[in-house]
């Protein structure tokens, strides 16, 4: 059973800016994945984007729920990758406050 992992990202941009910010930041991060071997699907439903990362024959699904002062992040992780949690949420941390401080 996937084991979902939390991020919330404050932010003062306004719902709509975040969104915009997170859809231009997705490219890199398609890129940044090709790179070593995965891929990546993503579908927007108003302020929401469900995603599947595949890599290393794992499958990664979540949730993007954008909201007017921040951005909550979820991630189901397979049982394998749940013993990274910890390093995993820090760099999604990391990469999401980086997409959104980015114009």
């Amino acid at each position: 059973m996937p084991k979902p992992v939390v991020v919330t990202i404050p932010h003062q941009l306004g719902r709509e800016e975040a969104k915009r910010r997170l859809q231009g930041g997705m490219g890199q991060v398609r890129s940044q994945l090709a790179g070593v071997g995965a891929s990546v699907e993503d579908h927007w439903s108003e302020n929401q984007m469900r995603f599947e990362v595949a890599v290393l024959a794992q499958t990664i699904g979540g949730r993007i729920d954008i909201q007017d002062d921040l951005v909550r992040l979820e991630v189901d992780l397979p049982w394998v990758l749940a013993m990274l949690a910890e390093k995993i949420t820090g760099r999604i941390a990391k990469q999401g406050t980086l997409m959104l401080t980015k114009g």
